[in-house]
């Protein structure tokens, strides 16, 4: 396990142990720099019909990074020596593709309708969940609008990255003051609140101004819920102005399964795997 960070997060080493690895090793610290060397030697290590036993699993709290480590671990991987790597920065894209597989499917099943055209808010868009589940809905084909906290100019630096490593567009809106979020909720059909944990990002009052609203989601489970009136497990329950909303825990029950199950795919495979956000929606797809 490779992280930036000073630690190696609990929760990602207990995910692996359950999903059947006999052995979890942390590497803190790591830079791009250290990839290849540390890369090289996990896979050097074994026999080659042995190499795809070990895996490499990235983590930290930066999408951005953990996505270039991705790409350097590919680079650095040599036949017949290979081995599978897993990306999920601070449970990111996990997290973000059950957020959005669970709007999909309450969309379709609700409301008749499908990611494709689907006008996406997205509160805590420079953050790591909210910038993957922002790709992933503008990769099925949603408009999605990145709300700033502090102004446009960090969510517009996020959109700029999304274009340049994805060919997708994605907008920055102004979510700087309440009366601001008010106005980038107007025609909305969904709202992802991926906001630091135990701050209320939108009111009761904000929500019954959003006429056009369809779904909102929220991931944060501390108190104060991200989305005042919704339930932890809330599943299509009715919000004030009649969207319908979906809870933490929800997300969180099919964030867990995807989670485990890429790290069981990745142990019982025969062949090396690459995993990022891709592959998490689609088997959060298949859980839902």
């Amino acid at each position: 396990m490779l992280s930036p960070l000073k630690h190696m997060s609990p929760f990602d080493v207990n995910m692996a142990l359950d999903a059947g690895y006999d052995s979890v090793t942390p590497y803190i610290g790591v830079t791009l720099d250290d990839v290849t060397p540390l890369v090289q030697d996990a896979m050097f290590s074994r026999s080659p019909k042995d190499a795809v036993r070990t895996g490499v699993f990235i983590a930290g709290k930066d999408a951005g990074l953990a996505l270039d480590m991705m790409e350097l671990v590919k680079k650095t991987l040599l036949k017949p020596f290979e081995i599978s790597a897993f990306a999920d920065p601070a449970g990111s894209f996990t997290t973000a593709a059950a957020m959005v597989a669970c709007v999909e499917k309450l969309l379709k099943d609700k409301k008749n309708r499908s990611l494709s055209g689907t006008k996406i808010l997205i509160f805590g868009a420079t953050g790591v969940v909210g910038y993957a589940s922002g790709v992933i809905a503008a990769l099925e084909g949603a408009e999605v609008f990145l709300a700033g906290h502090d102004g446009p100019a960090r969510v517009q630096a996020k959109a700029d990255d999304i274009k340049k490593r994805f060919g997708v567009e994605t907008h920055a809106v102004d979510g700087s003051t309440e009366e601001k979020k008010v106005g980038a909720l107007a025609g909305i059909d969904v709202v992802f609140c991926a906001a630091a944990a135990g701050r209320q990002i939108l009111s009761k009052e904000q929500l019954a101004t959003a006429k056009s609203l369809l779904v909102s989601a929220d991931v944060n489970a501390v108190p104060p819920a991200g989305i005042e009136g919704l339930d932890l497990h809330g599943n299509g329950q009715e919000l004030a102005g009649g969207s319908l909303g979906i809870g933490p825990l929800a997300i969180g029950d099919i964030k867990y399964k995807t989670e485990s199950g890429l790290f069981q795919r990745m142990a019982a495979s025969s062949k090396a795997l690459s995993l990022d956000f891709r592959d998490a929606f689609a088997l959060a797809r298949e859980l839902v």
